[in-house]
């Protein structure tokens, strides 16, 4: 057995079953937590509050936008450019074909590959230098903040580099890197790629229900 069938063989499947075993687990345990019964007379849609607070939180609020702009914009490139790489790069879309669901759709150019990836990059790059140098951040920041940083950027680094066609030792370290995030995934705050729904629509669904606009 080669190394990259290795990686993309048997590690592949106990990365998968960790990742979706444990991402499963985090969430059923959160959901399980419940609420408690709310006696107070409804004046709106608790789902509508859910539904807007989703939205209204992924956008910059009117007071803040100044001071929080280097964040937002960080941030979107760093999660639009890691969204648009994993669903529209033509490897990652030739292994969901053929690995998983069996089905593909158009692939992003090299050269938009390229661009999106430089994207990505930077707003990782941006919200990192602002989670060593900004006093509030650098104390509310620990190791699991800083390990799941690094461990995304190798991802996405070795990704990028097994770009180069035939080149399966890089291809095999890429997916090595991957599986290493994955397995790390459930236990760390990467999570909040999933719960940020649950925190905010929990939040919004309460504040909805009384009639205020979180």
């Amino acid at each position: 057995m080669t190394f990259l069938e290795l990686t993309e063989g048997p590690l592949w499947y106990v990365a998968a079953t960790v990742f979706v075993v444990g991402a499963a687990w985090r969430l059923l345990g959160i959901l399980r937590f419940g609420r408690k019964p709310d006696l107070s007379v409804p004046r709106a849609s608790a789902a509508g509050g859910a539904i807007g607070a989703v939205i209204r939180h992924s956008l910059p609020r009117h007071g803040f936008a100044e001071r929080t702009a280097y964040h937002i914009i960080a941030g979107y490139m760093f999660h639009l450019g890691l969204f648009a790489l994993l669903l529209f790069a033509a490897p990652h879309i030739t292994f969901i074909h053929d690995r998983l669901l069996g089905v593909s759709w158009p692939a992003l150019p090299r050269w938009g590959f390229i661009v999106v990836a430089e994207v990505a990059f930077a707003g990782l790059i941006m919200l990192w230098v602002r989670r060593i140098c900004d006093p509030v951040m650098r104390q509310i920041s620990d190791a699991d903040d800083h390990a799941g940083t690094w461990l995304t950027f190798l991802a996405m680094l070795t990704g990028c580099l097994a770009l180069q066609e035939g080149n399966d030792v890089l291809r095999g370290i890429h997916m090595l890197t991957v599986e290493v995030w994955m397995v790390y995934f459930p236990f760390s705050r990467l999570m909040h790629a999933f719960t940020f729904v649950l925190s905010r629509g929990y939040m919004g669904a309460t504040y909805g229900r009384r009639g205020i606009a979180p």
